[in-house]
């Protein structure tokens, strides 16, 4: 009898024994449809290959030029081209290999069209470029051609009859050479076995060949080991700036606060003090109100000094952590607000406060700028595999207006600085008229 999605049939023993569908069949639909798509980007490749050696004689004959004034805004657009190109084919790349392929240049000056042009030819991924328009104007008829080619002579083979038989009698005569002429239809079906060979051939190079393109343009158009290194090095020069900006920042609103704040109430509970001294002997009445106003500053400095401690690193975070800090955060805040964490122990203490602080950050703009009527709070640690360090997301969502962004406030620009210290990211989707996610990343060790 018959089932949905399965059949039942008698085994050797009288009994029933279910018998699924053979999944060989989607796997067969799955790599042919993979290859056809590769079909495809040989021949856009392929099309690539040439329009980049046609890019590699503009940009030659360009640099020929530069002594000629025409030469530098023809160098520079021809630079533009071929960098688009080059980009089009990383991320074809990184398709193939699985991995990002980054992007080599440095960034370009301000200025006149010689400074410009000069910081360009400077760029030591500029002639990287160079090399792989004439590398790849070679390896790309060795790569994809040859598996559109493989493919193209199949189908061709296949239907080598019914060309025969439209084609005139003086082409399609002799496919191998003077010594196999054909002379009739007949005989011109001793080319269709080649077709099958030939397709098989292609049906399991294919993807090698695709692959082996893919790892020549990651050779030849990813940064060097040498520019990782100074690409490393220029980013935590400028985190280590940022850090230090953000810490002056940090000691100047402290010192600001103590000296507005606790500072101010303690010299007026010392000069209320030294009044009661004096109007002690003759006035007790004046002095108890005095000793009054005293308490009452002390409370005022005592809650401020608490406010101030808790800027700097709250209580809760040191007692209960990063999850416990966010729960009482999100009890604190006036608008209704969910709070999610997957965090498998204690993270280190430093990355907890700049988490904690970014999300507190993110918190005051949903409330401040966005009208936000509900905000959720979700925090996941993901692991690295065979390690205890992973990555600490975050994501902010609120149901405001949006519109925010990086560079429209000081808000989100203060927790990419404070981030930026950790490694860490952030990102805004924010379109108009909402709602906003604040996503950000840190990488760091679980305890």
């Amino acid at each position: 009898m018959t089932y949905t999605g399965e059949r039942q049939v008698p085994d050797g023993g009288g009994e029933l024994r279910e018998r699924r569908p053979s999944s060989r069949a989607a796997g067969l639909r799955a790599a042919l449809a993979l290859r056809v798509g590769l079909l495809g980007w040989s021949f856009a490749l392929l099309l690539g290959s040439v329009l980049g050696f046609a890019l590699l004689t503009v940009w030659t004959t360009s640099l020929a030029v530069v002594a000629l004034w025409v030469g530098i805004p023809l160098t520079l657009l021809s630079t533009v081209l071929v960098r688009g190109l080059a980009d089009l084919h990383r991320r074809w790349a990184a398709d193939r290999i699985g991995e990002p392929v980054a992007r080599p240049y440095l960034q370009l000056p301000e200025g006149s069209w010689p400074v410009r042009l000069w910081a360009v030819l400077r760029d030591p991924a500029t002639w990287r470029d160079w090399a792989w328009l004439a590398v790849n104007s070679i390896t790309g008829w060795f790569t994809c051609g040859l598996s559109f080619l493989l493919f193209a002579c199949g189908v061709f083979c296949l239907s080598y009859p019914l060309v025969f038989a439209l084609t005139p009698p003086a082409v399609f005569r002799t496919p191998l050479g003077n010594g196999f002429r054909l002379h009739s239809v007949q005989e011109s079906f001793a080319m269709v076995p080649f077709g099958p060979l030939l397709l098989l051939l292609w049906y399991t190079t294919a993807v090698r060949l695709a692959n082996l393109d893919a790892l020549l343009i990651r050779a030849l158009l990813a940064p060097t080991t040498q520019a990782q290194l100074r690409a490393r090095v220029a980013q935590l020069a400028a985190s280590r700036a940022e850090t230090v900006d953000v810490q002056a920042g940090e000691l100047r609103r402290i010192e600001r606060d103590l000296h507005d704040g606790a500072q101010a109430r303690l010299v007026s509970l010392g000069m209320s003090l030294g009044l009661a001294e004096q109007l002690l002997p003759q006035n007790p009445q004046a002095v108890a109100e005095l000793l009054a106003e005293a308490r009452a500053s002390t409370a005022g400095a005592l809650t401020e000094l608490r406010d101030l401690v808790r800027g700097i690193h709250p209580p809760v975070l040191a007692d209960r952590g990063l999850d416990g800090a966010l729960k009482a955060l999100a009890l604190a805040n006036p608008i209704p607000t969910t709070v999610v964490t997957r965090l498998p122990g204690r993270l280190p203490a430093p990355v907890e406060s700049a988490a904690y602080f970014a999300v507190a950050e993110a918190l005051t703009n949903a409330i401040k700028h966005a009208g936000a009527q509900r905000v959720e709070i979700s925090v996941e640690f993901t692991p690295y595999p065979g390690t205890t360090a992973g990555s600490l997301t975050l994501r902010v969502r609120d149901d405001g207006r949006g519109g925010a962004a990086v560079d429209a406030g000081t808000g989100l620009r203060g927790i990419a600085r404070r981030l930026s210290a950790f490694d860490g990211t952030l990102t805004v989707d924010s379109p108009p008229g909402g709602p906003t996610e604040i996503r950000m990343s840190l990488p760091c060790a679980s305890s």
